[in-house]
């Protein structure tokens, strides 16, 4: 094919006449403690192979065994998107033969989904929408093959059975996405709303969350849909949207070329910065579908249903707007605050007991998630309290430092707890504001630079800023910058 696409824009990757119909199917693993169907437990990074049953593997006589909670975080999910709940829904077993399928066979929803419809709304370029859904439907997970040869040897393959039946929704979409960046902002969206609920960690590196993309293209005002082409386990949004947009562009290159698009599964390398085939796509019938002879209908309660929607928390779009409208916060500083809901109420519960929203939104955003960001640390996971950081913004309120020092002293607070006036204390950070001391330092760094003196003088009265710095620096910051800059006004105009 010819060049690769950029995605520094959606007009530099799709051609002019034609357009892009994509579908997305997400994979969220449920923040469970045990697995779907069974009593091995649920979690990331332990030694391969430890963490199965007899059941996840399929032995003659076992009994897969329903995890209510998983249901719960499934039902949840499906309410807060405003879907369909069906009262009775049923599980299927999907076919196929590969090493990471220990069964030989998934247990999956087909036919009769627990929850239908519904939407994540995205926000593009300042405009709202809804991405409809098809449907969440609960399935366990697959094993995962290593084809790492520094851990399994040149040429051998090896199969870590810790993720098989791990419990999962599918949230599939409509094709109703039309650029890779709306895809980005889909995903995103679904990011931040199941961590919300608390139903995920959603972490995409370690594959918590994972996106399939099924593209095709047309030509503008066609309404029959191309041949799909489908891209499996995207793990970043990055990977999403570059993949999405390099598949765009190979299609169209392909039809314009005389060629046609094949049906079929392709894999992204984002090393090469391309797409290569997988196999050929399959459909339903070659997984030979049928209901599981092992489990029982799956029904929903309509009084457990109304407890769980009665507990569902204030979701990021609603929060947004809230945020603005009792807040005053722009838009930008809203989207970034309720993007991750510890930040979100970390925001809030300052705000509650200092009275300046906007100045408590700057702190959040560029100190606090500065310092976090630093250590790789959520919010939930630092030691900073929300009443730390109230009284770091009085100390800098009363003079008692500058809002250089309250910056250097933040990352201590956040790693270790102790309260910001300690830490003042301790490093003997409290602000200079001993005039005669002032004037003494500022007399001597008028002394020592005479030209920029003359410059000053001679109208160049942006120069006392270079004045204060000088002070500044001979203070270690803990001037007063306020005082130092009257100070220095008037000693500079004798």
């Amino acid at each position: 094919m010819g060049a690769k696409p950029s995605t520094e824009s959606e007009g530099a990757v799709l051609p002019a006449g034609w357009e892009a119909v994509i579908g997305l199917e997400v994979h969220v693993q449920l923040r469970t403690r045990t697995k779907l169907f069974s009593a091995a437990p649920n979690a990331f990074g332990a030694e391969p192979n430890t963490q199965t049953t007899e059941v996840d593997v399929g032995m003659p006589g076992v009994l897969p065994v329903m995890n209510r909670r998983a249901v719960e975080l499934a039902v949840r999910t499906a309410l807060a998107l405003g879907c369909e709940l069906q009262p009775v829904s049923f599980f299927a077993r999907k076919h196929y033969f590969y090493p990471d399928l220990p069964k030989g066979y998934q247990i999956s929803q087909y036919e009769e989904p627990f929850a239908t419809g519904g939407g994540v709304p995205i926000e593009r370029n300042g405009e709202q929408r809804t991405v409809p859904l098809v449907r969440i439907h609960m399935e366990e997970d697959a094993a995962k093959s290593i084809h790492d040869d520094s851990i399994t040897g040149a040429g051998v393959s090896h199969v870590n059975l810790n993720r098989a039946g791990v419990p999962l929704i599918e949230i599939v979409s409509t094709p109703e996405i039309r650029t890779p960046e709306e895809a980005g902002a889909y995903l995103r969206s679904l990011r931040s709303i199941v961590r919300y609920l608390e139903v995920s960690d959603a972490d995409m590196e370690k594959g918590h969350l994972r996106c399939d993309a099924n593209i095709s293209v047309r030509r503008k005002g066609e309404t029959e849909l191309g041949t799909r082409v489908e891209l499996k386990n995207l793990n970043s949004f990055r990977y999403v949207e570059r993949a999405i947009a390099y598949e765009i562009l190979r299609q169209v290159e392909l039809i314009e070329d005389g060629g046609s698009v094949v049906q079929q599964t392709r894999l992204w390398d984002d090393r090469a910065g391309e797409s290569r085939s997988m196999r050929s796509k399959e459909y339903a019938d070659d997984y030979r579908y049928f209901p599981d002879p092992d489990l029982v209908a799956l029904r929903l309660e309509p009084e457990w249903l109304d407890e769980i929607r009665r507990n569902l928390p204030e979701l990021p779009q609603e929060r947004r707007q809230r945020f603005g409208d009792e807040y005053g916060l722009p838009a930008y500083d809203a989207q970034v605050l309720t993007d991750d809901r510890g930040v979100a109420d970390f925001f809030e519960a300052v705000a509650r007991l200092y009275d300046s929203p906007k100045t408590v939104s700057n702190w959040v955003m560029r100190d606090v998630l500065g310092a976090l960001n630093e250590r790789g640390l959520g919010i939930r996971e630092a030691k900073l309290t929300p009443e730390h950081l109230v009284e770091l913004l009085r100390l800098v309120d009363e003079r008692r430092v500058t809002a250089a020092i309250a910056r250097d002293v933040l990352p201590e607070v956040v790693e270790s707890g102790t309260s910001p006036a300690a830490v003042v204390q301790a490093r003997g950070l409290e602000a200079v504001r001993d005039t005669g001391e002032l004037e003494a330092i500022a007399a001597e760094v008028i002394e020592a630079n005479p030209k920029q003196v003359g410059q000053y003088r001679g109208g160049q009265e942006k120069l006392v800023n270079f004045f204060v710095g000088q002070v500044m620096k001979r203070t270690k910051g803990k001037a007063d910058p306020n005082l130092v800059k009257e100070i220095l006004a008037r000693l500079l105009a004798g």
